[in-house]
C-alpha cells in the first residue's frame, strides 16, 4: 500500500479527513480506494451549504468498474466543493490526498475527528 499521510483520519470505508487551519475539515477517498475503483470517470459532489452527518452518503463516485457512495467522516456544513473534478474526475486517480479532494466541512464537533482511524489503524484495516 502506497504511503498513507500521517496528518489524515479516516473511515474504514476509504474516505479521510484533514483538519484545516481554518477550522474545516478536507474530506476525499484513499489512495487504496482509488486503486480499487480504477479509472474515475464520475463524480457527484454534495451542494454548498447542505448539512450532513457523520457516516452519512454524500458523494458519488464512478469508475469504468463500480460506482460507490462517498460517506462524510464528520458532521457538519459543506463549505465548498472540489469543482475541478467536475470536468477531470482522474484527479482523484493522481492525487487522491492533494489535488483530488472532494469537499469541505465547517464541523459541527471537532471531536468526531477523534473517533477515525489514524493512518496506522487505517493500514491495517485496509489490509484485512
Amino acid at each position: 500500500m502506497a504511503d498513507i499521510p500521517s496528518n489524515l483520519k479516516f473511515l474504514e470505508s476509504h474516505e479521510w479527513a484533514r483538519a484545516e487551519e481554518d477550522g474545516t475539515v478536507t474530506v476525499g477517498i484513499s489512495d487504496h480506494a482509488q486503486e480499487l475503483l480504477g479509472d474515475i470517470v464520475f463524480v457527484e459532489l454534495p451542494e454548498v451549504g447542505k448539512e450532513i452527518s457523520q457516516s452519512a452518503d454524500v458523494a458519488i463516485v464512478e469508475s469504468v468498474k463500480a460506482a460507490s457512495d462517498v460517506y462524510s467522516p464528520i458532521s457538519g456544513e459543506v463549505t465548498e466543493v472540489n469543482e475541478a473534478l467536475n470536468d477531470n474526475p482522474e484527479i482523484i486517480n493522481a492525487s487522491p490526498y492533494d489535488d483530488g479532494w472532494f469537499f469541505k466541512i465547517k464541523p459541527q464537533d471537532i471531536s468526531e475527528m477523534e473517533k477515525l482511524l489514524d493512518a496506522g489503524a487505517y493500514e491495517s484495516s485496509s489490509e484485512s
